[in-house]
């Protein structure tokens, strides 16, 4: 059995998705636990024994659920990047600077792109286009493995979000940050 990794997400059988934070030991058992992360409504943060995590769905209990398992990975479009590895090639690359606020979305995309002839990550694309900010947290998260500079600051521009100065970790989890509390007093009682 594969354990879980911090930073993957998991789908739940009932459909919605967490951030796996890390495995933990419980002090007096020793019993496994993973510790994982909401990626919608409050953000809560739970803990669940690692045996229960990976086990199948009850089927005598939920006859109609197609998912196999309680948990199952989300794959990512791309294989994950470490960080460090990304910062440092984004440090050797020459990158393009986010357009001003009075540039076309055409220039957002392309400078989401990091070079004139490649195309935007669909996911990227995919945050873009986002109707909420629960579903940009989602599709955010989706993204940190591969993360890079040139994403964040396009993302963050779309969310008129000023990210600081500084490691690719802590400009992602400002903008994480950002877009959590925007969810939290975000209604949906005047949309459409």
């Amino acid at each position: 059995m594969e354990l879980p990794k911090p930073r993957e997400i998991y789908r739940h059988f009932k459909g919605n998705l967490y951030q796996i934070v890390a495995i933990a030991e419980h002090s007096e058992t020793g019993e496994q636990l993973v510790i994982y992360q909401a990626l919608y409504g409050e953000m809560k943060i739970y803990a669940r024994p690692l045996e229960m995590f990976t086990s199948p769905v009850d089927r005598e209990k939920y006859p109609d659920v197609t998912q196999e398992m309680r948990f199952e990975k989300v794959e990512t479009a791309a294989e994950p990047v470490p960080v460090a590895e990304v910062a440092s090639e984004e440090a050797a690359a020459d990158a393009q600077s986010v357009p001003s606020a009075g540039e076309s979305a055409s220039a957002v995309e392309n400078a989401s792109a990091g070079a004139a002839d490649s195309q935007p990550d669909p996911k990227m694309l995919e945050f873009l286009d986002a109707q909420s900010t629960q579903e940009r947290l989602q599709v955010l998260a989706l993204l940190h493995p591969r993360i890079t500079e040139q994403m964040l600051q396009t993302m963050a521009y779309s969310c008129d979000v000023e990210l600081p100065e500084g490691e690719l970790e802590a400009q992602y989890q400002s903008l994480q940050k950002c877009l959590m509390t925007k969810a939290k007093y975000e209604t949906t009682r005047l949309r459409d």
